[in-house]
């Protein structure tokens, strides 16, 4: 018995130091790993990086705030961590388990002596067990550690925006506006004082900042002392559907008020592109004074006998513009191969034929031929031939030209109101044969495309049996059929498809063999006499165009001719190299001070603003 009492001693003192020793080092460890300091979790803070816009109903912060970390400092050697509750969990779970065996240890040993060396084998296995456990809770407990800050490290990074504050500043501003208009705050005297204040604050210290680096020092100041304004008139503001009701009105107003806007500038585009720039207006003038000066032998063009030969290549040009017409002249003759086999037939109207002949005399286009022809000579060319002609001479026509200003603006159909419309000139390209009797092929060119390479290839080209060849423009829904004619009328819809390809006027190569056993003026005209209301189309030549070549237009390769410079700035720069012909079709002519800046230079550099008459007219680039 003595002997049984003096091994208990040793067993017990074995066993504490067995037990308890891992737990109180361990412990330790904890103690020293919970001393690191922790970072804050950036999802925690009132004011995030990533603010959202701010929404229709005013979208409130918490009052209390805490300055935003920009930057997180570790200044211990390893990563700090944020363990919520799970690591002390886990302490006090593994000590729970590891007092349990030592209680059962003891019970056991008393209890029944004989079991002694079991007890003690049993002990020192659970022990290592529970030290296992331990261990790989450990491991575990750092793993989660490392990618808990890995994450809370990187995520700001991710959601960095340089201008955060000052979008969120700026969207303050709008819910203090909100809340002077609505009624429950803007009776408040105090509050409204108090608003007025805060916004002019905040208005100060926003500047002229587009970053949050360009704020001042005391801008989170002024910023939480106006969310705390805000906050107050939140809780005077309880009718919340009083609230929806106003910001919809207020954004009724507002899109009421851009919509005249945008009516406004509509008309006042098209009432620039209208308006004659003063040089262009100075230019005829000074060039037809010099050419009634001459002498009639001094007004003949050179090399008259070209006109008719068909072996050469034959381009037209109707425009009263002198000076968009010596720019297409100049680009198709200074990229020709062969500039004397080139022939150019332009015709114009009677103020600026003399205009015309006096440029083409004073600046001969090198080896090239001319030949200028007045629309007034056309003595085929009369109301009862042309019905176009008779329906341009209307009563109807000219009041719908001349309303007043005010009924002007409000037209839906601003774009069909150009003063080209009424003018002839602009539907003679629909009369090519008649123009020109003894040639089998010519070129149409408007007069704001500008030539960039040979364009004598476009003659041997085969239209297989077609009387067009254009471009198509089927890459833009806008440029479909169902854009130009009106479907809704039971004619159009019968003969034609609505999303059928249109093509392009500009730079086209016309058939006049082909045009002439197709009847295609007579097609012309019919489709004329059905439109004498207007009700399949508005007014142009591109929408009769479409509907007399339907079927009949032959498509060119997409370089012979791009369009979209006079309306489109987004054009590639690689797509305007490679092109052929560019058109700056659409109200930003060069020519114009509202022309796109950086498709200008492809216009100017055919023009010599060095020339006496330019300089005379104070024209410049």
């Amino acid at each position: 018995m003595k002997i049984k009492m003096w091994l208990r001693k040793p067993v017990l003192v074995l066993l504490f130091i067995t037990v308890l020793a891992p737990i109180v080092l361990y412990t330790d460890k904890l103690t020293t790993f919970s001393s690191y300091e922790f970072v804050q979790e950036p999802s925690t803070l009132s004011l995030n990086r990533d603010v959202t816009p701010l929404n229709l109903l005013p979208q409130e912060l918490s009052v209390a705030h805490e300055e935003p970390v920009d930057d997180v400092y570790i200044n211990k050697s390893v990563v700090d961590v944020d363990l919520p509750g799970e690591r002390s969990r886990k302490t006090r779970q593994l000590n729970e388990e590891s007092k349990e065996h030592e209680d059962n240890f003891i019970r056991e040993v008393t209890e029944d002596d004989n079991r002694l060396e079991s007890v003690e084998h049993t002990g020192r296995v659970k022990v290592k067990e529970a030290e296992h456990s331990m261990v790989a809770a450990e491991a575990e407990t750092k793993a989660e550690a490392q990618k808990s800050s890995k994450i809370k490290i990187e995520k700001p990074n991710e959601r960095v925006f340089p201008d955060s504050r000052v979008r969120y500043i700026k969207d303050q501003l709008i819910r203090g506006r909100v809340y002077l208009s609505l009624s429950a705050t803007r009776t408040n005297v105090q509050f409204n004082r108090e608003l007025r204040l805060r916004m002019k604050e905040v208005q100060r210290a926003l500047g002229d900042a587009t970053k949050d680096a360009d704020l001042p020092k005391n801008a989170y100041d002024k910023l939480k002392a106006m969310d705390q304004t805000l906050a107050k008139g939140k809780q005077m503001q309880d009718d919340c559907t009083a609230v929806v009701k106003k910001l919809r009105a207020i954004i009724h107003s507002t899109e009421e008020q851009l919509h005249v806007h945008q009516k406004q500038a509509l008309f006042l585009t098209h009432l620039t592109a209208k308006t004659v720039p003063k040089g262009l207006h100075c230019l005829p003038l000074r060039l037809s004074t010099e050419y009634y000066s001459l002498n009639s032998s001094a007004q003949q063009f050179p090399n008259q006998e070209k006109l008719d030969d068909p072996e050469l290549f034959h381009y037209a040009l109707f425009s009263d513009n002198v000076l968009a017409t010596a720019v297409v002249v100049n680009s198709t003759v200074t990229n020709a191969k062969d500039p004397w086999k080139h022939v150019f037939h332009i015709v114009t109207d009677r103020l600026n034929y003399a205009a015309m002949r006096m440029w083409f005399l004073a600046y001969p286009p090198g080896n090239a031929t001319i030949q200028v022809q007045n629309i007034e000579e056309f003595t085929w060319l009369n109301s009862s031939y042309s019905p176009v002609l008779k329906q341009l001479a209307s009563q109807n026509m000219i009041d719908y030209y001349f309303k007043t200003h005010k009924a002007a603006e409000t037209d839906p159909n601003m774009k069909f109101r150009n003063p080209k419309y009424l003018s002839m000139m602009n539907h003679l390209r629909f009369y090519l044969p008649e123009i020109f009797p003894k040639l089998n092929k010519v070129v149409f060119l408007d007069d704001d495309i500008v030539v960039q390479k040979d364009l004598s290839g476009l003659w041997s080209i085969d239209l297989k049996g077609m009387v067009n060849g254009a471009v198509e423009t089927c890459g833009e829904n806008f440029h479909r059929f169902d854009r130009y004619l009106n479907f809704s009328n039971p004619i159009i819809a019968k003969n034609f498809d609505p999303r059928a390809c249109g093509w392009a006027y500009g730079m086209n190569i016309f058939d006049l063999e082909e045009w002439k056993k197709q009847n295609i003026t007579d097609v012309y005209h019919s489709w004329q006499n059905l439109n004498h209301e207007r009700q399949l189309w508005k007014l142009g030549t591109l929408p009769p165009g479409l509907i007399t070549f339907w079927k009949r237009v032959y498509p060119l390769e997409r370089s012979w001719h791009v369009l979209g410079l006079g309306y489109n700035p987004s054009v590639s720069q690689k797509e305007i190299e490679r092109a052929a012909v560019i058109h700056y079709n659409g109200n930003l002519k060069p020519w114009l001070e509202i022309g796109i800046p950086k498709f200008r230079g492809y216009w100017n550099k055919f023009v010599d603003y060095d020339q006496v008459y330019m300089r005379d007219c104070n024209m410049s680039p």
